[in-house]
């Protein structure tokens, strides 16, 4: 049988699978630390980390070694029994991020739905608001998953069209904007105000210093749960080991997900204190494989490579970096270059017919991989592990392309 090339690879899913993504035309077959290889042998470094899932880089020995060592002793037993390695890890994250309690599940969307139940939950049990009348503000071009609930409090016709009715109870305001904020939780309905510390899929969109602790506090003057979606920026990515560590802001409730494994296995988990995650009782919520043997010791073992590995310096440090070479690039299809640690996004200006996707195809052909978002924002997120001399190598290869386009 003759060996498949990438075309082959892709006309086979293009075929059998739902054509719900639109991939670059690369085909991955291995990968370690920062590098990926194709099929046909062609090394790249990889600047998307699977939407930040591999901060510790791809493929990490001691994370692997956690998964597959506890692949061989035990799997799944469901929440209908304990297993021994679950009260480790509830453990272990708890005392990670300081917080009483966690509640772990699967994916980013999981965890974000676990908390907008729980913020429900606390509004009718503690808050005393009136049935079914409870009220979460969401910020405008938010991205917090794909499930019918999430996208009806989306702003991108991509994420809701055709998917409606949709469900109830959701306040819209813009992002960056205390005022609207403090205007909506003047109603004594509003449970919680969820919230991206940096917009990731809406293009890496940083808002303005204080932004974060003002709300908080505008969420404690009115009784309000602060609810941190990190699920992208969180376990190191913007230099910090989470993004609300940067205006000292300790979440009511964290979701976090992609990098809590390290990319290896789906997980992610909800950390509240016990006078919210007590709210919900045994039979009220729950998952088949959340807070799996394989979940905890994988968690575990990408949560220590974050510390000994000193990721959070790393992602600072060479973020910088990064920036300012972008910066330095004479180019004008380079608009704006934003960000912080190594989580950053350049938008691009259309010339001659030319977009940000011909800027990802032609990096591609260089060896470097990103993905455009929104159409004309490049998003830039290498895995933390990266060290300055290939973050500089593969910067020059990015400069390189942009003179092309001259």
């Amino acid at each position: 049988m003759a060996k498949m090339t990438s075309q082959d690879y892709i006309k086979r899913e293009d075929k059998y699978g739902a054509h719900n993504y639109h991939p670059l035309p690369v085909v991955l077959e291995r990968a370690e630390g920062v590098y990926v290889w194709d099929v046909e042998g062609k090394q790249y470094y990889d600047f998307l980390s699977a939407y930040s899932a591999v901060n510790q880089g791809h493929c990490h020995p001691k994370i692997v070694n956690a998964m597959t060592e506890q692949a061989n002793k035990l799997t799944l037993t469901s929440r209908a029994f304990y297993n021994s390695v679950l009260g480790e890890y509830e453990e272990y994250v708890t005392k990670y991020f300081g917080f009483d309690k966690v509640l772990p599940m699967n994916t980013g969307a999981e965890a974000d739905e676990t908390a907008l139940k729980l913020a429900r939950k606390w509004g009718y049990k503690v808050k005393g608001i009136p049935q079914n009348e409870a009220k979460i503000i969401v910020c405008n071009e938010n991205f917090h998953g794909r499930t019918i609930t999430i996208i009806s409090m989306s702003t991108d016709p991509d994420a809701y069209s055709d998917y409606g009715p949709y469900t109830p109870g959701f306040v819209k305001i813009p992002y960056n904007d205390l005022e609207a904020l403090e205007k909506e939780l003047q109603d004594p309905n509003v449970a919680a105000f969820l919230v991206e510390p940096i917009q990731g899929e809406a293009g890496v969109y940083v808002p303005e210093d204080g932004y974060l602790k003002k709300s908080y506090d505008l969420c404690k003057k009115h009784n309000v749960l602060f609810i941190a979606d990190e699920v992208q920026t969180g376990i190191a990515r913007t230099g910090k080991m989470l993004a609300c560590d940067h205006e000292g802001v300790k979440p009511d409730v964290l979701i976090l997900g992609k990098a809590i494994s390290g990319g290896v296995f789906p997980v992610s988990a909800v950390l509240a204190n016990d006078d919210i995650m007590l709210t919900i009782k045994p039979g009220e919520h729950g998952s088949t494989f959340g807070g799996n043997p394989i979940a905890g010791k994988v968690a575990m073992a990408a949560l220590d490579v974050v510390k000994e590995e000193k990721l959070e310096e790393n992602a600072e440090r060479l973020g910088q970096i990064f920036r300012d070479e972008f910066n330095s690039i004479k180019s004008d299809m380079i608009e704006l270059v934003r960000g912080k640690g190594l989580l950053n996004a350049v938008v691009i200006k259309n010339k001659e017919g030319k977009t940000a996707w011909d800027v990802c195809v032609a990096m591609a052909e260089a060896g470097v991989l990103a993905k455009p978002t929104h159409g004309n924002i490049i998003r830039f997120a290498p895995p933390l592990v990266i060290n300055e001399e290939q973050l500089r190598d593969a910067m020059n290869k990015i400069k390189e392309v942009f003179k092309k386009f001259e």
